[in-house]
């Protein structure tokens, strides 16, 4: 399935039908009066949260949403049906603006949320309504108004609770395909990644989050360079980013410039982004060149108040202990109090000799 993240769809909701014009004609009754009914209302279009969505590719190949419009009236005071609403189902995390004048019409992020995003006209009344002392047999009745038409805007931020960040082949694919379900592509050139992936890590027995895994980033990002800003705005909703770094020297770039670098990008896109706590991680553990200069980095990432993570994606070694503390930091920020004081990182040289051996098998 093609990942499409954003869209634009014509809407256009029901119009009301009009009213009657109607004289009741029955035998002994020469004077019936007006029996006119009223209009329907037309339907309106309705945003439905559908969690089993992750993507706007339906919008792709269906532009134009139209909602049913409302029956008219007819005789015997009988009046319209209102038009049927049209339901479209939505991915969580969808935003909804109006293209021609830039306002927010809904921001859809709970599971099965509903949104009126068009509103159906208003049926007319028939000329039973108007009859008065001094016009008994009126003539005229309302016609119905028509629905709204509107040109709308989706944007799909998608709905993750931690996400990877970091420069291309960091090795972020192979971490989420280590601790979850995903299965990005994974490869050893730059952009392997071309859209997100989200996986559920579980990292204890009743406790998972959702980990968003974004296309690599580098310097210009915000300007287009690269993949651009295109996927920045996906980690906008996470609670904590998991920052990896790739310390092998392979790519002839200094980690630390790389960290300085991403979170350059990731303030110049958005302000709050740059302010979301982060874990900082070293990857590639599994080379000895790595290997040999982690305690030096780790030092350098200490002079700052860092607290430097080594994992190797690759073996999983560090990984499970990574998870845990990613999983106990986003809870611990979820239920932080009004007062903001956000809970410590975990310095990882403060596990125990079990817990290492534990990551270790």
């Amino acid at each position: 399935m093609k990942f499409i993240d954003e869209a634009e769809v014509h809407v256009r909701a029901g119009d009301g039908g009009r009213g009657c014009v109607s004289f009741l004609r029955e035998k002994y009754k020469p004077h019936g009066g007006p029996n006119g009914g009223d209009g329907g209302d037309g339907g309106n279009v309705v945003f439905v949260v559908d969690p089993g969505l992750t993507t706007l590719l339906d919008f792709k190949f269906q532009p134009r949403v139209q909602a049913g419009r409302g029956e008219h009236g007819r005789g015997k005071e009988q009046y319209g049906k209102r038009g049927e609403d049209r339901l479209v189902r939505v991915p969580p995390g969808t935003l909804v603006t109006d293209v021609e004048t830039g306002e927010q019409i809904a921001d859809l992020r709970i599971p099965h949320e509903r949104c009126i995003v068009a509103h159906g006209g208003r049926g007319g009344r028939g000329n039973a309504h108007f009859a008065t002392p001094t016009n008994q047999a009126p003539r005229y009745a309302q016609p119905g108004t028509p629905g709204e038409d509107k040109r709308l805007r989706l944007e799909l931020h998608l709905m993750a609770d931690v996400g990877l960040v970091g420069y291309p082949n960091a090795g972020k694919s192979t971490l989420i395909a280590a601790v979850s379900a995903a299965r990005p592509r994974i490869a050893d050139y730059p952009f392997t990644t071309l859209v997100p992936h989200l996986g559920v890590v579980r990292f204890d027995e009743d406790s998972s989050f959702v980990l968003a895994d974004i296309p690599g980033l580098i310097e210009g990002a915000h300007r287009g360079r690269g993949l651009g800003d295109r996927f920045l705005r996906h980690v906008s909703r996470t609670t904590l980013l998991i920052h990896l770094l790739d310390i092998s020297g392979l790519s002839g770039r200094d980690p630390m410039a790389d960290f300085d670098a991403i979170n350059a990008e990731l303030r110049a896109f958005d302000a709050a982004l740059a302010t979301k706590p982060q874990i900082v991680v070293a990857n590639k553990l599994d080379l000895q060149e790595a290997r040999e200069r982690y305690p030096e980095l780790r030092t350098r990432f200490a002079q700052r108040g860092i607290a430097l993570w080594g994992i190797s994606a690759a073996t999983r070694e560090g990984v499970a202990a990574l998870m845990r503390e990613a999983g106990r930091r986003w809870q611990a920020l979820r239920k932080e109090s009004a007062a903001g004081t956000a809970p410590p990182i975990a310095d990882p040289a403060s596990l125990s000799g079990e817990a290492l051996r534990e990551e270790r098998e």
